[in-house]
């Protein structure tokens, strides 16, 4: 017995996609291409570069990402329901020999990969917190 299913594009400005299945639920579907714009868009400035793959194939339920660590490090990571995971060491590559863990979040994948994104991240958190210190005085 299969399963069909069928996605309609109800708000293309939403980040959640309605799809209708055979039971005639609806159900929200995250769209793995708009996470990822979210995902770069949100550590971008704790990286040395950071972007969606234009070369890999990106589907709603999967997207590809190319970071380069303040260190010079490239990855290619993959983004799915399951979270992220590097699966190649350069850009646009994807190295089916490469078995790493899935993270559930961008932050907790970078902070295993680079030490300067940790400093980063949290040189940006205290001048936030000074920020609304002042801002509170």
């Amino acid at each position: 017995m299969s399963s069909k299913r069928m996605e309609v594009d109800c708000n293309p400005g939403s980040q959640s996609r309605e799809a209708f299945e055979d039971t005639g639920e609806l159900a929200d579907v995250k769209d793995m291409r708009q996470e990822a714009e979210a995902v770069v868009n949100d550590v971008l400035f704790a990286v040395s570069a950071m972007s969606v793959s234009q070369v890999l194939q990106n589907a709603v339920d999967v997207a590809y990402i190319n970071v380069q660590t303040r260190e010079g490090n490239r990855y290619c990571l993959e983004l799915t329901e399951a979270g992220l995971r590097v699966v190649g060491y350069a850009f646009d590559h994807v190295d089916e020999s490469v078995t790493t863990q899935y993270h559930e979040t961008v932050y907790s994948l970078l902070d295993s990969l680079s030490p300067a994104y940790r400093e980063a991240f949290g040189n940006a958190l205290l001048q936030r917190l000074e920020r609304l210190k002042q801002n509170g005085q």
